[in-house]
């Protein structure tokens, strides 16, 4: 089955510490590197999604701005 550009679909393992390794091409799609904070959303019907945190981040502020709600000042 050949996945089309800019997608990624593949299996893991979850290993005895209950970690997993995200592949390489998904790493590298991503720009994800060593040391990165990835933040976990989990869901019971929907499933688990990992988005690198600073793009997290970037879309809450998007949306909080699109609300009328104002950005924090900065410290």
């Amino acid at each position: 089955m050949e996945v089309p550009e800019g997608k990624f679909a593949g299996t893991v393992r979850v290993g005895e510490k209950g970690q997993i390794v995200i592949p390489k091409v998904a790493r590298e799609m991503f720009n994800i590197e060593p040391g990165d904070t990835l933040l976990l959303l989990a869901d019971v019907q929907r499933g688990i999604a990992i988005v690198r945190q600073d793009l997290f981040a970037e879309f809450t502020e998007t949306v909080l701005r699109g609300m009328g709600i104002p950005e924090p000042p900065e410290e």
